[in-house]
Parts: structure tokens; sequence; C-alpha cells
């Protein structure tokens, strides 16, 4: 039986999960607007996260890491329902403190890779006995398509811009849908390797557009910066840079879109931003010549 530690004792659900799974608390819970998550140990002195998910798009996250069978993302160890056990990471590197070091290029090549693994993995995923129930691309676009008139003339072209791409889309892989510096974290041994998914299955090019807008808008808006990311990137990755900026395009204009909804107009503004800068980069001849 674990020493319940740190666990507070009025969150039942808490400590009964850490008692079935003879876990030991390294730390206090933290809880956010969509799970709970608990450092702890298994009982061999395992380091690992307790996660119990609060709603469907975590849930969906954790089918998904089930299927992705430690590739490319944190190994599941154990999984019931909203709860799911998690290798956690302990090595000491941090993409955002590589950024912040002066390494912006190196943390990206990191991000397109840790991508890569999950993409790569798509075959063995929805060929698993048990497939996640991801979610397409137009579902996910489904409030910048039903706001954007109501917004601007940005979100217009922007929900214009999805519509052209999804109606023309390259093949579909699984998407980890929320890739950015601080969901790809080090795993020691194993690497760098993605936590957090959303779940989604759609074209490729859209996971790397949220990494080229963190580790914050206003760093993504430095001047020059946005540009050589996307140089990275499709030198990483082999993509088509006008293509890619089209896909940031789109994703700016739906970020900007949830931005406005969830209350806050400054990020929604900022979102907006890089979505300008990248329709800039869309018409520069030195980046699409490859479209």
């Amino acid at each position: 039986m674990s020493d319940l530690g740190p666990v507070n004792p009025g969150h039942a659900e808490e400590a009964a999960w850490v008692r079935r799974w003879r876990l030991r608390p390294d730390a206090d819970p933290v809880t956010t607007s969509s799970s709970t998550l608990i450092p702890v140990r298994t009982e061999v002195g395992e380091p690992a996260m307790l996660k119990l998910a609060q709603s469907d798009e975590e849930a969906r996250g954790a089918d998904l890491l089930v299927a992705l069978g430690g590739r490319g993302a944190a190994r599941v160890l154990e999984r019931d329902g909203a709860a799911v056990l998690l290798e956690r990471a302990t090595g000491g590197r941090d993409l955002v403190r590589l950024v912040e070091a002066g390494h912006d290029d190196e943390a990206t090549r990191i991000l397109c890779a840790a991508a890569d693994l999950i993409h790569d993995a798509s075959a063995a995923v929805l060929a698993s006995d048990d497939p996640p129930g991801l979610i397409g691309l137009p579902t996910w676009f489904r409030h910048l398509f039903s706001n954007a008139d109501g917004l601007s003339a940005f979100h217009r072209r922007g929900a214009d811009t999805a519509a052209r791409l999804l109606d023309a889309q390259r093949p579909a892989v699984v998407l980890h849908g929320d890739l950015h510096h601080g969901n790809v974290l080090d795993f020691g041994e194993r690497g760098w390797l993605a936590i957090d998914p959303k779940g989604l299955l759609g074209e490729a090019a859209f996971d790397y557009c949220n990494l080229l807008c963190n580790p914050s808008h206003e760093r993504a808006l430095r001047p020059g910066r946005l540009e050589r990311q996307v140089g990275v990137v499709v030198a990483a990755t082999g993509l088509e840079a006008a293509r890619l900026a089209d896909w940031l395009v789109a994703w700016c204009a739906l970020s900007s879109t949830w931005f406005e909804i969830d209350g806050d107009p400054r990020l929604a503004a900022s979102a907006m931003a890089i979505g300008e800068r990248a329709l800039e980069l869309r018409r520069d001849v030195g980046i699409s010549g490859r479209a």
C-alpha cells in the first residue's frame, strides 16, 4: 500500500487511483481546466505522472497515447477511463530555455522530429485493434468557419484558405494537434517526446504551424524570426514552403478565433498578426518557389 504523501485527503478520486496503482506521490497535484496532474513514483520507484482527464479532449488524447505505444510520445503505463499513468519526463533539457539561450533553430528541428515520429506511426495506430477516435481537420476548424464573417477580413481570408486546403488535403496522418515548446519534453535516454496530444487526423503540414507561433507570440513576431523558422521547418521536413504558409494562415485564423471566443482580445490580435505575417510570406517568391 502506498504512502499517500502530499495528496490532499479531501481529493478522494486522486487518492483512490494512487492506492489502486500503488503509487507514491512526489509533489502536490496540479489542477487545470482540463485535467489533474500528480507527479508520482510507481511501486518499483519509476517516475510517472498520474493524469485524471476532465474533458473529452483529454480522454481522446490519452486514447492516442495508448495507440502510439511510446512511439514519439510518452508511454502509457496504466489506463482506466479518465485516469492514465504516464512515464514522466525527468531530463534536464527544456525547449523554451533552449530558445532563450539562442538555439531557436535547434528547438524547431527537435519539434519537427517529434512530429515526424508521430506521423510515421500513423499506419500502426490506425490499424490497431482498438484505434482511437481521432477528429478530422474539417471538424477542428468548425469554429473558424462559423465565426469568420463576424470577426475580420483576416478571419474570412483564413477560413477561405482553410476550406481550400481541406478540399485538397494531402494524405492524412495521425496528428498531435498541439505541438509547441511546452508539449515536447526531455525523457532522458528516450529522447524528446510529445505529451498532451489532441488526437487529430489530417495533412501533416498542419502539425508544424503551432510551433511557429511559440514559445510566445512576442517571439514569433520578432523581425525575421517567422521567416527563418519557416525555412528551418521546410529544410527539416521537405514540405512546400507556400503550402506551409497557407496552413499557418489558416491555423492563426483558427487560433485567433478561439482567443476571441475565450474573451482574450490581446492574444486574438497577436495570433492574427502572425497570420498576417504568414500572408506576406506566402506572397514572397523566395519561399514559395516550391509551391
